[in-house]
């Protein structure tokens, strides 16, 4: 037992490590069990003590193995503490964690789901701290969906169903927590971003009076066996929002050193929709002067959806069409990435894509023909009948657009690689196209595709877990970039 009270003392957590060792990753991910490192927990207890020093409550939401509990207990002597915990598996190491830390009597344990418990008021300020279970929607009853949805709306905001249970944690303890109160939890991040997460962005303005966010870069891994974006965010109630700060991290071991916050006024951060591009600012020189967003030049479309690719490529179809009908196009994003330089040059290794006009009378009698044997080759697979093939008119009418001189790929655990498409190549929804408003001389065009590559990273995207960063169209058109004229001269080293 002493040995280990003494690896306790270490917060190496043997029995928690233990425990991940029975169960995997993918075993304990359906629960969103992920423990989380001492520096990191260390880093939030003390970041609370700085702006709380004396709670009369702290209360760790989804304890697990009491990591945070145990924190907690060092950092605020004089406190009550309550592990909430509703797997009865890690509920019974929490126990044995706080017995052997000699805590039984400061520790109330509570085996219940967070969003379920009710708590007395605290005589003085609460804490809330932990890592939240992160379980996807897909894996949330539809019950607990509509509990998040009137809780939220219980509180002013209107609330996606589509939010992951992170937000339930946040929802829950905003709800429950008093003026002076602290909610510090650390997530995903990609709620920062991305629709559902408007909710806790609003929620956030509404109820809180402080907020300082740090953001751990997207190339951090901080959790040993996750691979996800990490936010650290710290709210003290008591709304609306007066001070409001956000930083960006390079590394999870330097949070003791971490650069200062980057101050928002509340008026900045309700205009900014997305945050995630609030944590740091653009690093060209050039964007020194008054940016421009680049859908004041270009219109930004994904590429057409056919279908079913198989078909509309002719993959096995053996008979011949008419070249006027088959369109060079990109249909894997690797075709962009793997190019030397950006600069699509020729249609070599290009896919055809099957592109009928909407009267095939159109065609002379010889192209009509082979037309229309293709189509009924189409319809022994099924293509007819596919969704987006039921839902135009007509059903073969695929509707590639105008190439467009700048091609991008918009999904990837990587930056967007933006392209000079020189030999006119369509493109189908694995990639957008960048269409100016108007004409730009090819040397533009070239110097700003050069830009964007070098410019625009993934923290002007939006992150899932697993670090997976999209590009939306309209996303695409609020970058920020320099004047148009600013490319029209050679000021890049070729």
């Amino acid at each position: 037992m002493n040995n280990l009270v003494d690896k306790l003392a270490m917060d190496l957590d043997p029995l928690g490590r233990e425990y991940c060792e029975n169960y995997s990753a993918k075993e304990r991910r359906a629960g969103g069990v992920t423990l989380t490192p001492h520096r990191i927990v260390d880093w939030i207890t003390s970041e609370a003590a700085r702006r709380c020093p004396q709670p009369a409550r702290v209360v760790d939401a989804g304890a697990g193995t009491g990591r945070f509990t145990l924190s907690a207990a060092t950092k605020f002597p004089s406190a009550e503490i309550i592990a909430i915990e509703n797997n009865s598996e890690l509920a019974a190491i929490l126990r044995k964690n706080i017995t052997t830390a000699g805590l039984d009597a400061r520790v109330k344990i509570v085996l219940e789901d967070f969003r379920t418990i009710r708590l007395e008021p605290a005589p003085g300020p609460t804490i809330y701290l932990g890592n939240p279970p992160y379980v996807r929607h897909h894996d949330i009853p539809s019950e607990w969906k509509t509990w998040y949805a009137r809780t939220m709306r219980s509180m002013g905001v209107r609330a996606s169903q589509l939010a992951g249970m992170h937000l339930h944690f946040f929802a829950k303890a905003i709800s429950d927590a008093r003026p002076q109160d602290l909610v510090f939890f650390i997530t995903a991040a990609e709620w920062l971003d991305v629709g559902y997460g408007s909710a806790l962005r609003s929620l956030i303005q509404i109820c809180a009076k402080f907020a300082e966010i740090t953001l751990l870069n997207r190339s951090v891994q901080a959790f040993d066996d996750a691979f996800t974006t990490s936010v650290l965010t710290l709210v003290e109630i008591g709304g609306p929002l007066a001070s409001f700060g956000i930083r960006e991290v390079c590394a999870a071991q330097d949070l003791s050193s971490a650069p200062a916050f980057s101050r928002c006024s509340p008026a900045q951060v309700h205009s900014a929709g997305r945050w995630g591009n609030l944590a740091t600012e653009a690093d060209s020189p050039l964007l020194a002067s008054r940016p421009w967003e680049l859908g004041e030049f270009f219109k930004v479309h994904r590429g057409q959806v056919t279908g079913m690719n198989a078909v509309w490529t002719a993959a096995g179809y053996n008979n011949p069409l008419p070249d006027s009908v088959m369109f060079p196009t990109i249909t894997r994003a690797r075709e962009l990435l793997s190019l030397p330089a950006p600069y699509l040059h020729n249609i070599n290794g290009l896919k055809r894509i099957v592109d009928l006009p909407e009267d095939l009378s159109t065609l002379d009698r010889t192209g009509k023909n082979q037309a229309l044997r293709f189509l009924e080759w189409a319809k022994t697979h099924g293509a007819h009948s596919r969704y987006i093939a039921a839902h135009r008119f007509p059903w073969y009418r695929v509707g590639l657009r105008e190439p467009a001189p700048i091609v991008m790929t918009y999904m990837a655990r990587r930056p967007p690689r933006f392209v000079r498409n020189l030999c006119g190549a369509r493109l189908i929804n694995v990639a957008h196209g960048l269409y100016p408003r108007t004409h730009l001389s090819s040397l533009v065009l070239d110097n700003l595709t050069d830009w964007l590559n070098k410019n625009i990273s993934t923290r002007s995207g939006r992150t899932y877990a697993g670090g997976l960063t999209k590009f939306e169209p309209g996303e695409v058109m609020r970058l920020l970039v320099p004047p148009m004229e600013e490319f029209s001269r050679n000021y890049l080293t070729k």
